[in-house]
């Protein structure tokens, strides 16, 4: 174990995270330089694409210390961890499987909103950091400015502070020997209280994914004793046995091995095929152990839900199929079937944030070749009914009546943004527009502010990050963490399309806003649904109210155009007969809207 050294790195989206851990696979030889690519660790095509890193992949390196040829080799274990929020939870879990970490901070930009959160995880989990400025290669490096600004942050000295390129390799041998110098080696956690016996075994897990042929395969952390294949293990958490088929390090593909021991990161094959049983943070034991399990183990609990459909009918059981087979392999991914008279046979799925929602829905669309139609997305409320009981409300159809319900709550965020000085006005006004309660502010480096403010999670959700972006040209970041439940003001809006509610066109929106959501989704209606044979009323409905009307004119043919000259009066008879059964179809006629208008609307639900 004193050998071993457990590390992660943690960054602001784009400041060199993958780059830096190319590099440190090449140094290693852990790659072969002809297989060399760039993000060797995102294997995903959508993290390629985006440039992010959704799963995170561990890595087994072997090192000698530059300069000692009498160096042992040290293993060194790399987790790469995603580093947007809606992985809160699962990154927390990885930070508890180390025992230190990189902070990398991009020399061109200093310090952004994501690298402060990541940096209060680490802090939280007791990890020792080790600072280091990226692309110091760069012409716009600015290194003695975003050195004072680290220095500050982490109240450390200058001279703490490395420098490296993930682009050059310039530095990264250095950093390796510091990893060596500054993180300490894993120790044993079981506690005297404790009866352990050689065979006991504990770890943690951090991470799993499925294969068809072999299961779940779960990426765990050795924290005591060892584990080889064929032993019979426990999920503490889940109450389920299984057998270890095989276990193996990351190099970065799989590598069996014989065994496992404390202080290792690796795998282990289960064979499970059943979803809802491996969890990131739960603990694995020996069958008949005492041992207890980790502290701290808690089911993610999604924020975001959004109804998925096919567009065809015939892939439904194709779109159940890709759903368990994803669950398997994403535990916070959670769904329940619903029927919609409009769209048919779907389901109502939980996520843990809009980047998640993105991911899961590219991923159906990709891996298993589904057309889908995805609803507009909506949060999680708590209705306190006049009777004292409390239900949640997963969608507008839900929504209790106005004289049901004492208050109604809703989710709030904690924001931070960092942004230059010159976009503090735009930025500001677009706070009020968005509920914010802005907190205090404080300068923050070169000619940077800090704002702390409080908003509604829905309206983060109403593309508050597209708009702050366009507000400050593209240089403010920000972070956020989900906080307690405050009262809501909000309503339900109801579309009527011929005096008929249409439950798929409901939504709950905030009370200041209803006028505007119901003129502008009146009006998309009213140039997308055709023209009928009866007149057709497009109503905008909340709490008893109308506040939007349109009517789209029925069709007419012209019943006069076989006649040719004559006496008016004939044209006139003739109109008015038209007239007549035009007013007796209005009693009788349904409405037709066609398909493409509800898949219309729902794609363009966040516009509106």
């Amino acid at each position: 174990m004193k050998t071993i050294r457990n590390f992660s790195i943690i960054a602001h989206i784009d400041h060199g995270k993958s780059t830096l851990a190319d590099r440190m696979l090449e140094i290693t030889n852990t790659v072969e330089k002809r297989k060399m690519k760039e993000q060797v660790l995102d294997s995903m095509d959508l993290e390629r694409e985006r440039g992010i890193t959704i799963k995170m992949q561990p890595v087994t390196m072997h090192y000698k210390k530059n300069g000692e040829k009498d160096s042992p080799s040290y293993t060194l274990n790399l987790i790469d961890t995603p580093g947007h929020i809606d992985f809160h939870y699962e990154v927390s879990r990885a930070l508890k499987a180390v025992e230190g970490t990189i902070l990398l901070v991009d020399s061109t930009q200093g310090v952004q909103a994501q690298t402060l959160s990541t940096l209060r995880m680490a802090q939280e989990s007791g990890l020792v950091i080790v600072p280091v400025l990226s692309k110091v290669d760069s012409k716009l490096a600015r290194i003695d400015e975003v050195k004072k600004e680290v220095a500050t942050l982490l109240k450390c000295s200058i001279e703490d502070i490395l420098e490296c390129s993930g682009k050059t390799g310039e530095g990264v041998s250095e950093l390796l020997d510091k990893v060596i110098e500054r993180i300490p080696a894993p120790v044993s956690n079981f506690s005297d209280a404790e009866k352990v016996s050689k065979e006991d075994f504990r770890g943690l897990v951090f991470d799993f994914q499925y294969s068809t042929h072999r299961g779940v395969i779960v990426y765990i952390r050795v924290l005591d004793g060892e584990i080889k294949k064929g032993k019979q293990l426990f999920f503490k958490a889940a109450g389920e046995k299984f057998n270890a088929l095989e276990v193996g390090i990351f190099s970065p593909e799989e590598k069996p091995i014989d065994v496992l021991t404390a202080g290792a990161i690796g795998y282990i094959v289960t064979g499970i095929k059943k979803p809802g049983i491996a969890s990131v943070g739960d603990t694995i034991i020996r069958e008949g152990s005492s041992v207890l399990a980790l502290p701290g183990y808690m089911k993610p609990i999604p924020m975001v839900w959004a109804s998925v459909y096919p567009e065809s009918q015939d892939d439904f059981t194709l779109l159940k199929q890709a759903l368990e087979r994803l669950s398997l392999s994403d535990s916070s991914l959670s769904y329940e079937e619903e029927t919609s008279g409009v769209m048919g046979h779907g389901f109502r799925c939980g996520f843990l944030g809009m980047l998640h929602l993105e991911i899961i829905t590219e991923r159906l669309r990709r891996e298993f070749d589904l057309e889908l139609v995805v609803t507009t997305p909506s949060i999680t409320y708590e209705a306190v009914l006049k009777d004292g009981e409390h239900k949640k409300i997963y969608s507008a159809i839900h929504f209790p009546e106005d004289n049901l319900f004492e208050t109604i709550l809703e989710p709030w965020v904690q924001i931070e943004i960092i942004l230059p000085g010159d976009f503090i006005g735009g930025v500001m006004q677009l706070l009020y527009e968005h509920e914010a309660v802005i907190g205090d502010s404080e300068n923050f480096g070169d000619n940077r502010t800090r704002i702390h403010a409080q908003m509604p999670l829905r309206e983060l959700m109403r593309n508050f990050f597209d708009k702050l972006k366009n507000a400050s040209s593209g240089f403010a970041s920000i972070s956020y963490e989900v906080g307690e439940m405050k009262v809501a003001d909000v309503v339900r809006l109801d579309i009527l399309i011929s005096d008929e509610v249409v439950p798929a066109f409901s939504r709950i929106v905030s009370r200041r806003r209803v006028q505007e959501e119901a003129e502008t989704l009146v009006e998309r209606l009213y140039t997308l649904i055709p023209k009928q044979q009866v007149v057709t009323k497009i109503q905008g409905r909340s709490s008893g109210k109308f506040l939007a009307s349109r009517k789209l004119s029925a069709l007419k043919k012209d019943v006069t155009g076989h006649l040719y000259g004559g006496d008016i009066t004939r044209k006139m008879k003739l109109r008015e007969k038209q007239k007549k059964g035009k007013k007796k179809m209005q009693r009788h006629a349904k409405v037709n809207i066609p398909q493409e208008v509800f898949l219309k609307v729902m794609r363009s639900g966040g516009d509106t």
